[in-house]
């Protein structure tokens, strides 16, 4: 085979191969997204208002306060946001970094989808090349099968080659505190049952700052509402909002601002 016709099958083979993915400037916007081969920019970063969130105080403010480290170079912990949906894990994430933007920081937040964790190292390489402080956003993260991934995830928090850089902290959100299912029969394993629970345990251990998110009690749910319609310049009926939660068959921080939405609808206005 001549060395021209190998060109040309060379060249051919190029033009139908996608050209590679060109990651947006690092630099510049408020929040990002990672596909697991580029990371792109958020074209509307429009987090709710941190003073808005209520209900969750203690949390939210723990949670700036380690961001607020992370963005002025200080030592800052790994996250992890866990409990019951709907308590404002995700929404508090955004508006931690929204509200340190307002402030003056420079700050980003860039999100993963939890089925593109085995591209992290990747995308770690990536942000290598920045000073820039990021928060990585893994949502509603949650190992059913195994610990194989969880281990995975677990050499990325723990050190070495592969590991974050240190311009980047994980916040992780979970509807598991331990984020890898346990169950009553890991006691019943016959080698060392302590070390199967340790090994499911070992991933939550990696984040310095745990954060519980927790179902509301009626009398919080109300308190919920009565801040979010306080703001807005709303009244209520507290036990149309109570009928509101029954129908949704939950008591949250979204199902209170769901109701917040219908009542600024029903009164002509926007949010």
């Amino acid at each position: 085979m001549t060395d021209a016709l190998l060109t040309r099958i060379a060249q051919a083979l190029e033009r139908l191969a996608p050209p590679p993915a060109l990651s947006a400037d690092l630099a510049t916007a408020p929040a990002y997204v990672w596909d697991g081969q580029a990371i792109r920019a958020v074209e509307a970063f429009d987090p709710v208002d941190y003073e808005l969130l209520t209900g969750i105080d203690a949390q939210k403010g723990a949670l700036l306060e380690n961001s607020r480290r992370h963005a002025t170079g200080h030592a800052a912990h790994d996250a992890l946001l866990w409990g019951a949906r709907g308590t404002g894990k995700s929404a508090v994430v955004a508006s931690v970094v929204g509200q340190l933007q307002r402030d003056g920081q420079d700050i980003a937040l860039l999100q993963c989808a939890i089925d593109e964790l085995a591209s992290l190292p990747t995308l770690f390489s990536l942000l290598r090349g920045t000073a820039r402080p990021f928060i990585l956003f893994l949502d509603d993260l949650g190992f059913d099968e195994g610990v194989g991934d969880a281990r995975s995830l677990r050499s990325l928090l723990q050190g070495g080659t592969a590991a974050r850089p240190a311009n980047v902290r994980l916040y992780v959100t979970s509807n598991r505190r331990h984020i890898v299912p346990r169950h009553l029969s890991e006691q019943d394993d016959p080698i060392n049952p302590r070390d199967v629970v340790d090994d499911r345990m070992a991933l939550s251990d990696r984040f310095g700052l745990s954060l519980g998110f927790h179902a509301l009690d009626q009398d919080a749910y109300v308190a919920i509402v009565g801040g979010y319609a306080a703001k807005l310049g709303l009244t209520f009926d507290p036990l149309d909002a109570i009928q509101w939660s029954t129908q949704r068959g939950s008591r949250s921080g979204r199902v209170a601002w769901q109701y917040v939405v219908e009542l600024a609808g029903r009164n002509g206005m926007t949010v």
